[in-house]
């Protein structure tokens, strides 16, 4: 039976991606003083549009607002409420970085200030389909702090779409996600039915058939969901001097590429189209996530180890019957910041560039963690345990990324980082009915 979302509850952002093309800023504040950071949320909660509003809106922007359990704590919630939240949640992702794998250049002590910090109390996501419509909601949201002498912004990251959709490594972005339950917007994928809303709402059943742990009291904890934030760092021009020294040819360099992702640039999945790209394809929403791996389990159309298919597996371990990959998918909510590095410069540049990643779920051990440590960091579950993730793995120059290949497999050592942690937190969106809760609350 369809589960009903109460979608004028639900914040936009949740279930509704981000427009495209997109500008949009990160805030993230802190709170000097209840009272005034109170008053911040009643401000704030006229502007942050439900899941109800349509997808076609004439500005297509939008307001998320998050808070940390530091956050929470500093808006005195009280402790038995605090003490509801998931133990992940109340640790805080600093906490969890060696779990996580955030070691070395990664590692908290070299976190951007104040990301991972106790100072981090509450985040905000302004998004838009253009900086003009940004500006206006961007405006909103500095007269919602402005004259509240106990709330200061400490963090801000502008993002946008770059050309062609793409991430700074030059792949498509954006394709994949689970369809909702209940959330009106369609799968992209036929053979993956929806997936129970409880995956990524509070308060109704989630693929257990149950429903998940949710923080009390019900108004606060009911249409919210968990949101994890992390700023990545990609070293492009590492990643574009590996393929050069691997391959004999620009299409080797490519094919490699692919190899690595599990997907071409254009965004054309290698298990359809495993030789050469097709932009066609990978322009064609309604094809480019059609597919399964259920075919090619040796995986000599797409590696096991692909980046794209560590992520989600679909139904590769269906035979098996070991993992149900239900109970592990994410939606996520990425977004580029930074200049893209100009086409075939190899040679860093110095500039800051990324991936704002944002995950939303109800489980943030079983959602996050587990695709980040068993499936991203791990090679167990595809049978190469010293492997990991080529392009987001924790790698530090000794690890190998092989695939199956006729008539031998091919093997590409050596593998560095390119992907570095600047900092994140796990974070916790109320519904509209929380925040406005939240805001009345009383000392």
């Amino acid at each position: 039976m369809t589960v009903n979302l109460e979608l004028d509850d639900i914040q936009r952002g949740v279930l509704q991606a981000r427009p495209s093309p997109y500008a949009g800023t990160y805030l993230l504040l802190r709170i000097d003083d209840r009272d005034a950071g109170r008053r911040l949320l009643e401000r704030l909660l006229p502007h942050v549009a439900s899941a109800a509003a349509p997808l076609d809106a004439p500005d297509g922007a939008s307001l998320s607002v998050s808070l940390t359990y530091h956050g929470l704590r500093a808006l005195g919630l009280p402790p038995d409420s605090l003490e509801s939240f998931a133990p992940e949640f109340r640790q805080g992702m600093a906490a969890r970085a060696e779990r996580l794998g955030d070691r070395g250049d990664s590692a908290p002590e070299n976190w951007e200030k104040p990301l991972g910090s106790h100072d981090v109390h509450i985040a905000v996501a302004v998004l838009a389909p253009d900086v003009e419509h940004l500006d206006v909601l961007r405006e909103r949201a500095r007269r919602a702090h402005e004259q509240l002498p106990g709330v200061e912004v400490l963090w801000r990251q502008d993002c946008y779409q770059l050309a062609g959709g793409r991430t700074s490594f030059g792949f498509k972005d954006g394709i994949g996600q689970p369809a909702v339950e209940g959330s009106g917007i369609p799968t992209t994928n036929p053979h993956e039915p929806p997936i129970k809303a409880g995956e990524f709402i509070l308060g109704y059943p989630d693929e257990t058939g149950g429903l998940p742990p949710a923080p009390t009291p019900e108004i606060l904890g009911r249409n919210g969901t968990y949101m994890v934030f992390r700023k990545l760092h990609t070293r492009v021009a590492a990643y574009r001097r590996y393929l050069r020294e691997k391959a004999k040819s620009r299409e080797e360099e490519a094919l490699l590429g692919a190899k690595i992702v599990g997907r071409w640039p254009s965004g054309a999945p290698l298990a359809l189209v495993s030789e050469d790209d097709d932009p066609g394809l990978g322009a064609d929403d309604d094809r480019n996530n059609a597919f399964s791996y259920g075919d090619d389990l040796r995986g000599f159309k797409c590696p096991a180890g692909a980046h794209a298919r560590r992520a989600n597996p679909r139904d590769a371990l269906d035979h098996e019957g070991l993992v149900d990959v239900r109970l592990h998918r994410i939606l996520r909510r990425g977004t580029s910041y930074g200049p893209m590095l100009p086409p075939g410069v190899d040679e860093d540049d110095g500039a800051d560039r990324g991936i704002v990643f944002v995950f939303l779920g109800t489980h943030i051990d079983r959602q996050f963690e587990f695709v980040k440590t068993q499936w991203l960091n791990d090679g167990v579950f595809i049978g190469a345990p010293d492997e990991r993730d080529p392009l987001t793995g924790p790698n530090q120059g000794w690890e190998a990324f092989t695939f199956p290949r006729r008539p031998i497999r091919r093997r590409l050592p050596g593998l560095p980082p390119f992907v570095t942690t600047r900092g994140g937190e796990y974070c916790f969106a109320p519904g509209l009915t929380g925040l406005r809760w939240l805001a009345g609350l009383e000392s």
